[in-house]
């Protein structure tokens, strides 16, 4: 009964227009007016606990990090190496859209901040060389989900956060490899539209070019090495990987590259804090209304409907990413990780499923979501940037769609695709 009210709940104010962090405190108050008792502070005193927890601070140094490399030139930098790599190939400014997915993946760890950089940047560009705009767009939407599972992502800090069990240094390693193969599955499908479209476009470069483009991207390159690098041997933990991410930045943007002024990093500073404050206010809304999904014993009531698929753990599998992937198309990434983690990962544990196995699969699913409608952040985000139609872009983004829904297939059917290179990074 309460699974079923809380659900209705949720989605009848999600269809209303309501912004999301008032949803869930909503849902919070059904919950606690079901639950029989009513107590004004008990909403509050659960969001001030959710926002109290330590591995939630490098969710702001991170943000901090990823805008001032997104203001500082670091992002066109990494789209001039990502053209340097591939972009001799026929059709080139697509597969350098997509490496430089995976590359600022490494530097911000945010879809709808490597949305938006890499959006401004290079839909221009590719517009120039002819390409469609909604084909454009939708390379760009389709890597932006690498954001959310190559480290360091954010994303992963708050499944940490919220499944206090799991180790951030083991999710962010285990996160590394698929999203590299997501990438390369991206690059086989836009192998196939360069010819359908045929696209002609190339970009050479000198041995001088090339020197000179190596040596300008190295600060940034070097950024992700360094900090997973740091928190893989333990110089420092996620957190104060964080932090480090924010010097380094702010260091290099201001007196390396010196693209950035104090004037301008003022402007970052508090463009940085208001999305932390809305990050945060989902957070604190989430754990409230987590906090009564446990007093009304939903963890367990969701249990006993998936128990009989409990002995069939790849079937069970299934079955969560079918549910994950339906309430990532009406709901964003943030709220969803925080509500449904603690509701399935006592499921997976039971079913003796790896629980950072399962962490992959949960947060790639719900990354997929962000370029699915009808609530799919990205699509707003490329349309803003991009000047496209929202039915042209869904249109021309189908291909990627489909095969990032067969990786996640593909990785849920052979988990070794992910647990052995995360043990064989780990060292274990």
């Amino acid at each position: 009964m309460e699974l079923f009210l809380f659900l209705g709940t949720l989605f009848v104010f999600l269809a209303l227009g309501i912004p999301i962090c008032l949803v869930l405190v909503l849902c919070a108050t059904v919950l606690m007016l079901h639950s029989g008792f009513w107590d004004a502070m008990t909403i509050p005193g659960a969001m001030l606990d959710g926002v109290n927890n330590y591995p939630l601070l490098a969710i702001p140094f991170f943000v901090f990090a990823g805008e001032i490399m997104a203001a500082g030139g670091l992002s066109r930098r990494v789209v001039r190496l990502a053209q340097l790599i591939i972009g001799r190939i026929r059709g080139g400014l697509g597969y350098a859209a997509i490496v430089s997915s995976i590359l600022f993946a490494g530097l911000m760890g945010s879809s709808v901040g490597e949305a938006a950089a890499l959006g401004g940047l290079l839909l221009p560009m590719m517009k120039e060389q002819g390409y469609n705009p909604g084909r454009a767009g939708a390379v760009i939407a389709s890597g932006a989900i690498l954001g959310p599972i190559i480290p360091p992502s954010t994303n992963f800090i708050l499944l940490g956060a919220t499944i206090s069990s799991l180790s951030i240094t083991k999710l962010f390693m285990i996160g590394l490899f698929p999203g590299i193969f997501i990438g390369l599955a991206l690059m086989i499908v836009w192998f196939i539209i360069v010819r359908k479209d045929n696209y002609n476009d190339t970009e050479t470069f000198t041995f001088a070019e090339s020197i000179r483009i190596l040596i300008d991207a190295l600060p940034a390159f070097l950024m992700p090495v360094l900090l997973l690098g740091g928190i893989r041997f333990g110089f420092f933990t996620p957190t104060e990987g964080g932090a480090f991410a924010a010097i380094y930045a702010i260091v290099i943007c201001m007196f390396y590259y010196r693209e950035l002024s104090f004037n301008q990093l003022l402007k970052v500073s508090a463009r940085a804090a208001s999305t932390t404050a809305v990050v945060m206010m989902i957070v604190g809304s989430a754990t409230a209304v987590g906090y009564f999904i446990t007093i009304a014993d939903i963890p367990n009531q969701m249990t006993e409907i998936f128990r009989p698929l409990i002995d069939k753990p790849v079937l069970l599998l299934i079955c969560i990413n079918f549910f994950l992937f339906l309430i990532g198309m009406v709901m964003d990434l943030t709220p969803n990780i925080l509500i449904f983690a603690p509701v399935f990962f006592p499921l997976i544990m039971e079913a003796g499923i790896d629980p950072y196995y399962f962490g992959l699969l949960f947060i790639l699913n719900l990354g997929i979501g962000v370029i699915t409608p009808p609530v799919g952040t990205i699509l707003y985000v490329v349309c803003g940037i991009g000047d496209v139609r929202i039915a042209e872009l869904i249109k021309k983004l189908i291909p990627f769609l489909i095969m990032e829904i067969f990786m996640l297939f593909v990785l849920l059917l052979f988990p070794k695709l992910s647990i052995v290179p995360m043990n064989w990074l780990m060292g274990e």
